[in-house]
């Protein structure tokens, strides 16, 4: 950063007093502020349900209900009073119950099962893909968030060097002392941050390599 010609506290290099700064000087020592140029942060959750179809919500409902304990109890149930009855009306003619799906062979059992597994597996299989786009949306937003965030990040960085300059400068003009423990305080956080840095190279290029 150039030192300016122009005096900081209205005092010339004589030590005359001078008018103060115009004020369109200390305008320019102001970096410009910071706009956000991009969307607001978006929620996958509604992302994924705005982007749903009829028919997606539909295999979406099926997907989740047939996965569920609830499915699996009513199925259970059902082939156990199916197959019971039958096989009490066929092996036990005392009862004088009338079999409609003789045993062993469950003929219409049978039928009705694979019938709904021809209708189910693909239904599922739609399913699943259709709540896969919600796992891919999320994973879109993060990385959208995280690159916000390192612009953000940089431009508060930006601004700290910038304040950091301004603060020299002005110690430069106020002839301001420094003492030995205070610089070899700067210069270990400065050892610090450089092996935290390097650290954080090594680590992105492990990962690098690990992908390859």
């Amino acid at each position: 950063m150039s030192d300016t010609t122009v005096p900081l506290n209205g005092t010339s290099s004589n030590g005359a007093h001078s008018a103060p700064a115009p004020e369109e000087f200390w305008e320019k020592l102001r970096l410009p502020h910071h706009t956000h140029d991009h969307p607001p942060i978006a929620n996958a959750n509604d992302v994924y349900k705005n982007g749903l179809s009829p028919l997606d919500k539909l295999a979406v409902s099926i997907t989740d209900r047939v996965g569920s304990m609830g499915f699996f109890s009513a199925i259970l149930v059902w082939t156990i009073l199916w197959t019971t009855y039958n096989i009490l009306a066929s092996e036990v003619p005392g009862l004088h119950w009338k079999s409609f799906d003789p045993f062993p062979a469950f003929v219409a059992y049978l039928l009705i099962s694979n019938v709904i597994q021809i209708l189910l597996m693909p239904l599922i299989m739609v399913g699943q893909n259709v709540q896969g786009r919600h796992t891919e949306i999320r994973a879109q937003l993060d990385f959208e968030v995280n690159q916000k965030a390192e612009k953000e990040v940089m431009v508060i960085l930006h601004n700290l060097e910038h304040n950091t300059d301004l603060l020299i400068q002005l110690m430069r003009h106020l002839e301001c002392k420094v003492s030995e423990e205070e610089v070899r305080a700067l210069a270990a956080e400065r050892d610090i941050a450089d092996k935290l840095e390097a650290a954080g190279v090594s680590n992105d290029a492990g990962k690098a390599g690990a992908a390859v």
